[in-house]
C-alpha cells in the first residue's frame, strides 16, 4: 500500500473538497482518504498494483479541479 498527497486548486469549500473525495472514492485501489479544504490537501493511501498516482491526479482533474505541483 502506497500514500499519498496532492496539493490542490479551487477546493474552497466543503461542498468542493466532498466532490473530490467522492472523485478519488471512485479509483479502483483506493483505501481510504480524506480532502481538507482549509489546507487544500488530499491525503490518501492506496493499491500501488491497482492504480497509479497519475489516476489520483487525472480524478481530481476530471472533478473540475487542479492538481499543483508541491
Amino acid at each position: 500500500m502506497e500514500k499519498a498527497k496532492l496539493k490542490l486548486e479551487g477546493v474552497e469549500s466543503q461542498d468542493d473538497a466532498d466532490k473530490v473525495l467522492h472523485a478519488l472514492h471512485e479509483v479502483w485501489g483506493i483505501r481510504e482518504a480524506e480532502v481538507n479544504f482549509n489546507s487544500k490537501e488530499a491525503l490518501f493511501s492506496f493499491d500501488e498494483k491497482s492504480a497509479s498516482l497519475q489516476d489520483f491526479e487525472q480524478a481530481v482533474i476530471d472533478s473540475g479541479f487542479h492538481v499543483t505541483k508541491q
